[in-house]
């Protein structure tokens, strides 16, 4: 590509990342935390791009002033003296068009949002629940919305002492296992959607009779000591003890950074 398209390129690429941190489509991608530097790269690309076009302008002015002056200079001179500079005349480098399809993941990235991992990945894979290096003092609301993954990182971990006889409320999708068990997942992610991993709970109680899977669940109730293991890598997966389910809308940050927090 010449420095015109270069620039353009750029400038596409820098307006693509500040639409995406604009908007909720950067969480489809990266954790919410890295909204500041998206924005930031999104700026510095854009600067780039104008500087890149104010200098290629530049530099094309003063080429075409030289050899206007150059040309000048010719028309004084002997027709012989400039015969062999002339025969170069013209001569141009042309770049492959397939660089243009350098293009088509920006289209891409504004026009078709990748939807959110969701049940498929997380029965594929190992919960992913951790032991956190401590625990911060839950508010002494009743009921108490939690998150998913803080519900199992208590309930593993420190055996629910933190959460005691308490109505809860967590949200979460619906994955089903291969005997049709229901478990409530979030998918937790320390950087981006590229190395999110599933942390579940298992239902039981009052659960709805039919789920159906990636539906999103805000479900009330309460701690259960019960535990079972992942059969993918033998992990521990804490119940919880529902009175309550009713549907919910996918929020607007379906991945849970609590894990890492």
């Amino acid at each position: 590509m010449n420095r015109q398209a270069q620039a353009a390129v750029l400038f596409l690429v820098g307006a693509a990342l500040l639409h995406a941190g604009f908007t909720n489509l950067y969480l489809r991608y990266v954790k919410a935390g890295l909204q500041p530097l998206l924005l930031l790269s999104g700026a510095v690309l854009i600067i780039t791009a104008l500087a890149t076009a104010w200098y290629e302008w530049r530099r094309t002015r003063l080429e075409k002033a030289h050899a206007e002056a150059n040309a000048e200079a010719r028309t004084e001179a002997p027709a012989e003296a400039h015969t062999e500079g002339d025969t170069h005349a013209g001569h141009v480098h042309r770049e492959p068009r397939i660089s243009w399809f350098l293009i088509l993941p920006l289209f891409a990235l504004i026009l078709v949002a990748p939807p959110a991992l969701g049940s498929y990945s997380a029965v594929r894979t190992g919960t992913a629940i951790q032991q956190p290096y401590g625990l911060l003092k839950l508010p002494d609301s009743n009921p108490l919305t939690i998150g998913l993954v803080d519900y199992a990182s208590r309930a593993v971990y420190d055996h629910g002492r933190s959460l005691g006889t308490r109505q809860l409320k967590v949200t979460g999708f619906v994955a089903l296992d291969k005997s049709g068990s229901p478990f409530l997942v979030r998918m937790a992610l320390n950087c981006c959607a590229a190395d999110a991993q599933p942390v579940k709970i298992a239902l039981t109680g009052k659960v709805p009779p039919v789920l159906q899977p990636d539906t999103w669940l805000e479900i009330t109730g309460t701690y259960s000591p019960k535990q079972t293991k992942d059969p993918i890598n033998n992990r521990p997966i804490p119940y919880f003890q529902v009175t309550q389910a009713k549907p919910v809308p996918t929020p607007k940050d379906p991945y849970d950074e609590s894990w890492n927090q």
